[in-house]
């Protein structure tokens, strides 16, 4: 995405300046008026350069800054915060003792900004990569209402909880992704050296072939000659679908698409639905207004559809509509939470409930995941199973045929 420099005004009418990254200038407007900056200008800008020592390639080699940096640092800075260290000697020291050099230069910019007065959102916004909209909306509530040690550890279990989440998904689907590409590989083995091999011995018979043979044949055949172009096709296939999901339209398509997947899509939409409950809860327990906390909570989902859903939400609300019914609307939500919304409004206990969702389908999530290998393996096994009947068929029935003609004689 490209990158936009901007000018723009705080609550305290001091100048700010930084560089976002953002699909257009009115996106980049958006995320400052979220986080309380009145923007003066934005323009087209060359992605930012933090450090720069060493050249190219010292830039091009660097340690990549992770989620699981920030989340310590959250809680360290919680923890330095509470203890009563000042800010300006808390994040020294954490960039003192930085094990992520790139993220010890990161925390050594923003001490330069706050020590040229900006405020620590204003300085963490210069680092978009690093920090999430949602993150620098969280921590800009903190700075106005004071609790920003509250709001550091809120955010420290909100990563952990993304980061099981992800650790999760990955350790699941491990062993399907290892059994398909397995069977892709022997599938290309097959067609490209075993069944030109029968087929000469085949083309000795002088005898017309099954037609399952013919066909076997007949595709090791195509992928012998045209092996190049196949997977020219492939690679091609995969980098244009990459950008088509970088595109707005096409990220909406394809999370859209995601939810109606036969299995995964119960655990996609189970897993949004837990982010949802997750942010929103924190956010309403920090202090964001409800329509500023949907906006930035459609952040957190991870899924375009839904985000698209709870913005309509955000708008329904700001036309006078109940929570309930703008949920009810937006047409993603699951009875259970659609019922603990009408109880959560009508009690002022939204929050709580809130959180209630999140773990119920943490809960969920984690035991879909915890089985999803025993759900996909008979799919699995029965492709498997198919492949290897049509293989057999293929390449045995000629030799039965001749068995047969043999014993005839």
């Amino acid at each position: 995405m490209p990158f936009f420099a901007y000018k723009a005004r705080n609550a305290h009418g001091e100048l700010v300046q930084g560089v976002l990254e953002s699909p257009d200038s009115g996106a980049v407007a958006e995320q400052l008026f979220n986080t309380g900056i009145t923007p003066i200008e934005i323009a087209p800008t060359k992605k930012p350069a933090l450090g720069g020592e060493g050249g190219w390639w010292a830039r091009l080699t660097e340690e990549k800054i992770r989620s699981i940096d920030v989340q310590l640092f959250s809680r360290q800075l919680y923890t330095l915060l509470k203890a009563g260290v000042p800010i300006m000697r808390g994040l020294a020291g954490l960039q003192e003792s930085a094990i992520n050099k790139s993220f010890g230069r990161v925390l050594g910019d923003i001490r330069e900004s706050l020590d040229s007065g900006r405020e620590l959102s204003a300085a963490m916004r210069r680092h978009p990569e690093v920090f999430s909209a949602f993150y620098l909306s969280m921590v800009r509530v903190g700075e106005m209402t004071g609790r920003l040690e509250d709001i550091f550890l809120r955010l420290f279990d909100h990563l952990e909880f993304e980061r099981l989440m992800r650790e999760r998904v990955h350790t699941a689907m491990r062993y399907p992704m290892f059994v398909v590409i397995a069977m892709a590989v022997a599938i290309t083995v097959i067609n490209l050296f075993v069944i030109p091999a029968f087929a000469k011995v085949y083309a000795g018979f002088n005898a017309e072939l099954p037609l399952m043979t013919q066909i076997l044949i007949g595709f090791s055949n195509f992928m012998v000659r045209f092996w190049p172009l196949m997977l020219a096709l492939v690679v091609g296939a995969g980098f244009a679908f990459r950008i088509y999901i970088a595109t707005a339209a096409g990220r909406y398509r394809w999370d859209k698409l995601k939810l109606r997947f036969p299995i995964v899509g119960k655990i996609v939409l189970k897993g949004a639905l837990a982010r949802f409950a997750r942010s929103f809860a924190l956010a309403s327990k920090s202090g964001v207004p409800i329509v500023q906390g949907l906006n930035v909570v459609a952040q957190t989902v991870d899924n375009a559809y839904i985000a698209s859903r709870i913005t309509q939400m955000r708008d329904g609300i700001e036309r006078g509509e109940s929570i309930l019914r703008t949920a009810v609307t937006a047409g993603v939500f699951t009875p259970v939470v659609l019922q603990m919304v009408a109880v959560g409004e009508e009690t002022g206990e939204l929050d709580s409930l809130m959180d209630e969702i999140a773990e119920m389908y943490e809960r969920e999530v984690d035991y879909e995941l915890k089985t999803l290998s025993s759900q996909i393996e008979p799919i699995l096994i029965v492709g498997l199973g198919i492949i290897v009947l049509v293989l057999a068929l293929g390449v045995f029935l000629p030799i039965w045929d001749l068995g047969k003609v043999a014993l005839h004689k």
